[in-house]
C-alpha cells in the first residue's frame, strides 16, 4: 500500500530532497512503504539534469536548485501543489516509459475532476490546456498553456520527484526562467483559468484518481516527514 503524506506550510527543498532520497532507498531497502508526499515550496528555481544556463534569465530572483530529476528549469512556490512520487517502478513492471504515462494520466484525470481537459503533447513535457478564451496565435492556432509539470529521477527501480500542478501560484514568479526550455507558449494555473479550485479539493482529486489510474488505496500518514513545517493534513 502507498502511504499519503500532505504537509501544511511551505517545505524546505533542499530538505525535501534529502527526505526524499532516503525514502527511495528504504524502499528499495524493504524498509518502508512506498509514499506519496504533497508539499509546497518557498519561491524557488530548480534545475533539471537538462537545465540550458540561458533559460535561466533572471538568476538573481530566487534560489536555484540543481536538482537530480530529469528536465530542464521550473519553478516551485507557494500556490502551486507538488506531489513527490516514491513508488517501485520495478514492481510495477519495470517500464519506465508507461510510468511516465500513468503519471500523466494522474494529472490529467484529477485536472478531469473540474472540468479541465489537460493534454500531452509531443516534444513538449508536461500537461497542457488550450485556451478559448484568449486570441489565437500568429500561425492562427489556438494558445495552449502549461498547467502541470512532470519530473522524475529512478534509482535501484525507486521513483522520487514526481509532478506540479499550478492551483493559484503568481504566474508572474515563472518569467524568471524560460519553463522547460519552451519559449512560443505561456502557463497558467487552475485559478487562472477562472475555477474557484482551492488546494484542498485538489488534494481530494489527486487522491481519488492516484486510486483509479494506480490501483492502489492511499493510506493516511501517521507523522509528517521530518523536513514538514507543521502537521500533515489527512
Amino acid at each position: 500500500m502507498v502511504e499519503w503524506i500532505i504537509s501544511e506550510g511551505l517545505t524546505d527543498y533542499e530538505e525535501a530532497c534529502r527526505f526524499m532520497e532516503q525514502r527511495a532507498a528504504d524502499i528499495a531497502a524493504g524498509m518502508a512503504d512506498e509514499a506519496i508526499w504533497l508539499v509546497e515550496h518557498p519561491p524557488l528555481y530548480t534545475a533539471g539534469t537538462s537545465a540550458k544556463p540561458a533559460d535561466l534569465t533572471d538568476p538573481d530572483r530566487f534560489p536555484v536548485h540543481t536538482s537530480k530529476r530529469g528536465g530542464q528549469y521550473t519553478y516551485h512556490g507557494p500556490g502551486q501543489r507538488v506531489a513527490y512520487v516514491m513508488l517501485d517502478v520495478g514492481k510495477r513492471g519495470h517500464d519506465v516509459r508507461r510510468f511516465v504515462q500513468q503519471l500523466e494520466e494522474w494529472v490529467i484525470a484529477t485536472l478531469g475532476a473540474f472540468n479541465v481537459k489537460g493534454e500531452i503533447r509531443n516534444g513538449r513535457v508536461g500537461v497542457w490546456v488550450t485556451r478559448d478564451d484568449k486570441p489565437l496565435t500568429t500561425t492562427g492556432a489556438p494558445q495552449e498553456d502549461k498547467i502541470a509539470a512532470i519530473g522524475i529521477r529512478l534509482r535501484k527501480w525507486i521513483s522520487f520527484h514526481g509532478i506540479s500542478i499550478n492551483v493559484e501560484p503568481d504566474l508572474d514568479h515563472f518569467t524568471g526562467i524560460v519553463p522547460c526550455g519552451i519559449t512560443e507558449h505561456g502557463v497558467t494555473s487552475l485559478v487562472d483559468l477562472g475555477l474557484p479550485v482551492t488546494m484542498q479539493d485538489l488534494d481530494v482529486a489527486l487522491r481519488t484518481e492516484f486510486s483509479k489510474v494506480f490501483g492502489d488505496a492511499p493510506v493516511d500518514a501517521g507523522t509528517a516527514p521530518d523536513t514538514a513545517q507543521a502537521n500533515p493534513r489527512v
